[in-house]
């Protein structure tokens, strides 16, 4: 695409509007909400949500603004309430439900009801495992915006896996160009050398080719049983892929507007995308295992942790360098080949989301599925 959806502020500020302020955002997993009053702090387009579990279970997602002046409710990014949320300012009280309990003094304002005057509600709902939040007043229904994903991805049970190692990354670029190159492996047998001698380039195929959720599978070179350092197994193998196709393939998804999914036979790893500029990206990514590692001495979590951590900082690196050469007055974008047929489908998906679908996308064949 042009230069400037790369670089013009305003770009970014359309895109909060029209994509993550429109869509539904994954926000983490629910297992970091363990309890009554586990709460999390998240930006999502722009806006701060506290997001917590009420003393029923339910999940909520509040807008961190009191009711009353619009100060921020919490500065933590997680933490446990006890019963109710204050705000620092005038000590208006809610509780986990968002209702408003207490207002010193307003019980002499005529007509104020304190029902109201409930925290701002976005909507949240948790799926296999993970919370997604909508920061609209009337969002698509999630299971029909998720559905092409969802039949894609049930059998993997992501929901009973747990997390074993988490790390974030600030990363030089533009969101884009984060998950334009995670969508295409052309690039590994140059930039990935450990990547490539597990996972070569021509090996998989795609199977979700056009709209909001993309990608497909590589297949592992044998002896190689795995994506990490040694290529050996480092955990037990997931359920779903035990006998079966899965266990020597790596899939790799691309979720709008800010998750991508890689799913490999013995664990599962994830990013969460957070624009922070123009030519910066927070990357906030967990891996997760089977909960029948635990206590099992041949438990390896870091083989796998090493060996994305070293291609992630090739990527973070080679995105830079991207962003470097974007910005340039003589920047032209060139033609996507075939073999990146899944970031011009991400292209088209983009400029569709933003209203700009006349802008071109010069990508040959890219609309046909890669061949195994």
């Amino acid at each position: 695409m042009p230069g400037a959806f790369y670089t013009a502020p305003e770009i970014l500020a359309e895109e909060r509007e029209q994509l993550f302020a429109r869509q539904w955002n994954c926000v983490g997993r629910a297992s970091e909400l363990d309890g009554a009053g586990a709460f999390v702090v998240r930006e999502v387009a722009g806006e701060s949500l506290i997001i917590l579990r009420d003393r029923t279970g339910a999940l909520r997602a509040f807008f961190n603004v009191c009711r009353h002046r619009g100060t921020r409710l919490c500065d933590a990014a997680a933490g446990r309430l006890s019963e109710t949320i204050q705000c620092p300012y005038h000590a208006w009280t809610y509780g986990l439900d968002g209702r408003l309990l207490g207002a010193p003094h307003m019980q002499d304002v005529e007509g104020f009801e304190k029902r109201q005057y409930p925290l701002h509600s976005a909507s949240i709902v948790e799926w296999q495992g993970f919370v997604f939040v909508h920061v609209g007043e009337e969002p698509e229904p999630f299971d029909t915006w998720f559905a092409a994903a969802s039949d894609r991805l049930a059998r993997f049970d992501l929901a009973s896996l747990t997390v074993g190692h988490r790390a974030s990354y600030d990363v030089a670029a533009n969101w884009k160009l984060v998950f334009q190159n995670y969508s295409e492996c052309l690039h590994c047998p140059v930039i990935h050398p450990e990547l490539s001698a597990l996972l070569p380039y021509q090996s998989g195929a795609n199977d979700l080719v056009e709209g909001p959720f993309l990608g497909g599978y590589m297949e592992i070179t044998p002896p190689n049983v795995s994506a990490t350092m040694s290529g050996r197994a480092c955990a037990h193998r997931l359920r779903a892929t035990e006998d079966s196709d899965d266990d020597h393939r790596g899939y790799y998804y691309t979720i709008m507007p800010n998750l991508l999914l890689s799913i490999h036979p013995d664990y599962v790893n994830y990013y969460l995308l957070t624009p922070l500029a123009v030519d910066r990206t927070r990357v906030d990514t967990e891996w997760l295992f089977d909960p029948r590692n635990t206590g099992d001495p041949t438990f390896n979590p870091g083989d796998a942790v090493a060996f994305w951590d070293v291609t992630n900082r090739q990527d973070w690196d080679i995105v830079a360098r991207s962003q470097l050469g974007i910005a340039s007055r003589r920047y032209t974008p060139g033609p996507y080949s075939p073999r990146e047929s899944i970031p011009a489908a991400w292209d088209r998906e983009y400029l569709r989301m933003m209203g700009r679908a006349g802008v071109a996308v010069d990508a040959g064949s890219e609309r046909r599925p890669l061949e195994p």
